[in-house]
């Protein structure tokens, strides 16, 4: 936003506030007018406004959303795509089937603790388990540049074998294509999964209530850090390595030890922060954070220092959030920790019914303050 509209925007805000209090000076105090102001601009139909596509757009944030509202979902609308979860519910006869697609653009490739492939098929399983289903299937698509080395790319598809292995899902179909040098990143990969709801759960931010704790399996922007790192931009060594793994085994263990569980997300693009502004947001709730209970590695802290970036924006791909009715708190915590991907796991805040739509952060030094969703990331191509 430039400076200009900046101020245009702060002197609409100003006067709408001020009409707002001669209306009912004794109705609105300040904070609760920029609340209200907030409130209304969320409610605005998204509308993309510019005219062509930028990175922002692809990092999460809120351009993400504006996008993915404003194009895909006004095209597509039906009620399953516009609960805009990890995966789609469906109910095509007994069964109840999970489904998701995902993409993945990583640079570099290859990377400490994992590549573009493992990273395919734990990002798509991931999607299956937090919808609450055993993941079964998946399919997996290539776009290949011109003169990507072979070695390179049987690497990656060994990766990709070995973690379907691992997760206990096979790929089943796929596609390739391939582009003229200079028309992509060496590898992209495109995937679809199908997982089986076993269980009668049902997840979501419709079931999210005041007094529900919040969770995080473990220390968060591992991935991201390590992917910046891997970059060789920077002249930093933190011994840091992705985070990537399957989380439906530690997903399985969680519902079995807390039916409480009210939703699961796993914190990819935007981190912690861009899930729980997506959960108070939809669910019309506030959610309160307190930082001093967030797990951060100091190798991550220490890198997020130097660059200026909130480890809570950073993305991982084997961390999970859950919110989990307040009762049943230290039942999970206990699960998830029991299990090796959830040793770390701790309770970082719960769900409060004001201010709806916020999520607030209690600082270390005792303050509040309010967490917003990013327009973009401050870490592309993570993911």
């Amino acid at each position: 936003m430039t400076t200009e509209r900046t101020a245009d925007w702060a002197e609409r805000a100003v006067a709408e506030a001020e009409a707002l209090t001669e209306q009912a000076p004794d109705r609105l105090s300040p904070e609760q007018q920029v609340l209200e102001r907030i409130e209304r601009a969320r409610r605005r139909r998204p509308k993309v406004r510019e005219s062509r596509i930028t990175l922002a757009h692809g990092a999460g944030g809120k351009a993400t959303r504006t996008l993915v509202e404003g194009i895909f979902v006004e095209a597509f609308r039906n009620p399953t795509l516009e609960t805009l979860d990890d995966a789609a519910v469906l109910c095509p006869g007994v069964d109840r089937l999970a489904f998701t697609t995902d993409s993945y653009v990583v640079s570099p490739l290859f990377f400490p603790g994992g590549d573009i492939g493992d990273l395919a098929v734990n990002g798509t399983v991931n999607d299956l388990a937090v919808s609450g289903a055993r993941p079964l299937y998946l399919a997996a698509g290539f776009i290949l540049e011109e003169g990507f080395p072979v070695t390179d790319l049987r690497r990656i598809t060994d990766s990709m074998a070995a973690a379907a292995r691992h997760a206990g899902v096979q790929v089943v179909t796929g596609d390739t294509k391939v582009v003229q040098r200079g028309k992509a990143d060496g590898c992209y990969i495109t995937t679809a999964g199908v997982g089986l709801l076993e269980r009668p759960v049902r997840l979501g931010t419709g079931q999210v209530k005041p007094g529900d704790a919040v969770i995080v399996s473990g220390p968060i922007g591992d991935h991201g850090v390590t992917i910046l790192l891997a970059r060789g931009e920077l002249d930093i060594e933190a011994g840091l390595v992705s985070d990537t793994a399957p989380l439906h085994e530690l997903v399985a263990a969680l519902l079995d030890a807390a039916p409480g569980v009210r939703l699961l997300r796993d914190a990819t693009r935007g981190g912690v922060a861009t899930i729980l502004n997506e959960v108070a947001q939809a669910a019309e709730l506030a959610v309160v954070v307190d930082e001093a209970a967030v797990p951060v590695r100091p190798a991550v802290t220490g890198a997020c220092e130097l660059l200026g970036i909130d480890p809570l924006y950073v993305a991982c791909e084997g961390r999970l959030v859950a919110v989990v009715d307040g009762a049943q708190a230290q039942a999970a915590v206990a699960a998830l920790r029991n299990h090796p991907l959830g040793e770390d796991a701790s309770v970082i805040g719960h769900v409060a019914a004001d201010p709806p739509g916020l999520v607030l952060l209690r600082t270390a030094f005792g303050g509040t303050r309010v967490v917003d969703m990013l327009v973009g990331d401050p870490l592309p191509r993570i993911c």
